[in-house]
């Protein structure tokens, strides 16, 4: 009976809707085999993007993971410190599962990492104080990238701590903890701590739009905390930052709203709060062991449940590849219902992401060898098994409701799939989006995360899961929330291969200036200083419109320079459509106080000529 139902079931997801008709090749295959192939074309799509030798990215250095290789519209030709920690912490799996060809490019991007956590950027320098750890992306060949983007982005330091402790407890259980203690923990030490300071500061958000807190990035950092707290404790180090770990965790629980999770907050902007990254947190925090009450947010959690409910609702409606595929079976799913970038499509790591958050909450179930129903998760259910009721189901025999409900959820879970495969093109290439009508692939090709996605949704759904990461022991939330952050520690990991960097002492200088602009305009400053590019526009510093308003057109950008030394400087107008600079009409001189003064913050208005837009 329950097979004859779920053939049907997706028999009527594959006659649904307005969009293109099933791919040939590959999108006719059955499921089964259809998984089969496209995780490995998958996994080879994902070291095709690899320097130094992935055919698709040329110049790019060893270790460094480019996001695509489309480099116009839109240009993603570049390295980004969270796609590429999402995308090793898939290869170390694979590497623990058995594919032992995979550690060398782990160990290539163990050496590219040290390295390029001492690159000083537009985020910062990495000493004294570790800003420079935020920066969200660089040029293929690890060096800075200086055009104007969303930054700080506070997950990334967290993720590439959380996949080099995965690596290391591997090592670690095959004798090799003096070689992690030298050479690794460096590494993850300098995450943690920027973690451990910045968690409580604002930053943009996975999408890169939003400036605020992030549920995503604050699941992660809590995780990288907790977990490297006890990496920390069997090499017999201090784990610089992981006391916050609790209040992070405090900080985590006030996403929910009574209904579902709001994904970001601190922000001004006019979204219901329904965002993908909710579920994509959850599954990058998944441990076999948790328990479903776990205050970490499992998959299995009601909470998450509910949430994911909600989301899923939200883009039945919203794209017409959606139209007429019945509630309780998997359909395309986007970043949020107000998107518009691109027009506002479905993502291919996000579909076979919902399926992938699925198939961890059944692992999580069947581990327990029970599941609690509550109000709150009680919608969830019923839309997938009518007869649930509200109550503890143990498991039993195949035909217990327990199993019927493990079943139901896995063909849930197996529909999602079916949709991304009936939107991937025969030759298994994977964009990073498809078009909300007719499915066609769209903006960048041969995504990198997308690939890796695609992986660890396969794993999963295969039964394989990574070693817990201790949910069981993490100490718990405090009673009451508060803010606070730990000073880091920032040294140069020289044994993993970083350059022996080292400072002079600096002092913090805010450049804020009022400068109206035209939407696609970016503000820059430069001048005699190193750290503003001596000069050479090609290497000034960009300036963000976090705080821009109607009231006040203020960009801003937070600097250390060399304490005692006298600054020249002026602010250059980026335009639009290659319209030449243009620079202020004067320049500017700043002293810098002498070692140990207080952070200097300019006060500054644009003078001369304004920009007019390109008709580009």
């Amino acid at each position: 009976m329950f097979l004859k139902s779920y053939a049907v079931g997706l028999f009527s997801l594959w006659c649904a809707g307005t969009g293109a008709a099933p791919t040939e090749g590959i999108g006719k295959r059955d499921l089964n085999s259809f998984i089969e192939s496209q995780r490995k074309i998958s996994l080879q799509g994902v070291l095709n993007n690899i320097g130094p030798d992935g055919v698709k990215a040329p110049g790019a250095g060893a270790g460094y993971v480019i996001a695509s290789p489309s480099r116009v519209d839109p240009p993603y030709f570049y390295t980004w410190t969270r796609d590429s920690a999402l995308t090793l912490q898939m290869l170390i799996d694979e590497f623990i599962y058995g594919n032992a060809a995979l550690q060398s490019k782990i160990e290539d991007y163990i050496h590219a990492q040290a390295v390029l956590q001492t690159v000083s950027n537009p985020s910062g320098t990495f000493l004294p104080q570790g800003l420079g750890l935020g920066e969200p992306k660089y040029l293929v060949d690890g060096k800075r990238f200086n055009g104007a983007w969303g930054r700080p982005q506070r997950d990334g330091p967290a993720l590439r701590a959380t996949a080099l402790i995965t690596y290391s407890k591997y090592l670690i259980k095959n004798g090799k903890s003096k070689d992690v203690k030298n050479r690794i923990w460096p590494v993850i030490a300098n995450d943690l701590s920027y973690v451990g300071q910045y968690w409580n500061s604002t930053g943009f958000d996975l999408w890169e739009e939003v400036l605020g807190s992030s549920f995503f990035t604050v699941q992660a950092q809590h995780r990288s905390l907790a977990e490297g707290t006890e990496l920390a404790k069997k090499l017999g180090v201090t784990c610089t930052g992981c006391d916050q770990a609790p209040q992070v965790l405090c900080f985590l629980q006030s996403f929910w709203n009574g209904n579902y999770t709001v994904s970001n907050t601190n922000v001004n902007i006019d979204r219901s709060g329904l965002d993908g990254n909710s579920i994509l947190g959850a599954i990058a925090n998944f441990d076999i062991d948790a328990y479903c009450d776990s205050p970490t947010l499992q998959p299995c959690h009601s909470k998450s449940l509910a949430n994911f409910k909600a989301l899923v609702d939200s883009f039945r409606t919203a794209y017409a590849i959606n139209q007429g595929i019945p509630a309780g079976q998997g359909v395309a799913m986007g970043r949020y219902t107000e998107d518009i970038y691109k027009g506002g499509n479905p993502w291919y790591l996000i579909t076979t992401g919902a399926a992938e958050f699925l198939y961890d909450a059944v692992a999580q179930w069947k581990a327990r060898h029970n599941l609690y129903v509550d109000e709150t998760s009680l919608a969830f259910f019923k839309e997938i098994y009518p007869a649930v009721t509200v109550r503890k189901y143990n498991s039993g025999n195949e035909n217990s409701p327990f199993a019927q409900i493990m079943r139901a959820v896995t063909a849930y879970a197996d529909s999602f799939v079916a949709v991304a495969q009936k939107y991937t093109p025969a030759d298994g290439s994977l964009a990073e989006q498809f078009d909300r009508n007719t499915g066609a692939p769209l903006s960048a090709v041969d995504l990198t995360w997308s690939y890796a996605a695609f992986v660890t949704m396969a794993q999963r759904r295969s039964g394989q899961y990574p070693t817990s990461w201790g949910t069981r022991n993490v100490a718990g939330p405090p009673a009451t929330c508060a803010p606070g952050s730990t000073q880091g520690v920032y040294v140069p990991a020289t044994a993993a291969g970083a350059p022996p960097v080292n400072t002079t002492c600096q002092i913090n200088v805010v450049f804020n200036v009022n400068a109206s602009t035209y939407f696609g305009e970016n503000i820059y400053v430069v001048g005699s200083s190193a750290d503003l590019g001596s000069w050479d526009i090609d290497n000034s510093y960009p300036l963000g419109a976090g705080g821009y308003t109607a009231e006040r057109p203020l960009w801003s950008g937070s600097a250390y320079l060399s304490a005692g030394e006298t600054v020249s400087y002026k602010y250059v107008r980026q335009e639009n459509c290659d319209q030449p600079y243009i620079y202020e009409s004067i320049n500017r001189t700043l002293a810098i106080p002498p070692c140990g003064g207080a952070t200097v913050v300019t006060d500054d208005a644009w003078t001369g000529e304004y920009g007019t837009p390109g008709s580009c």
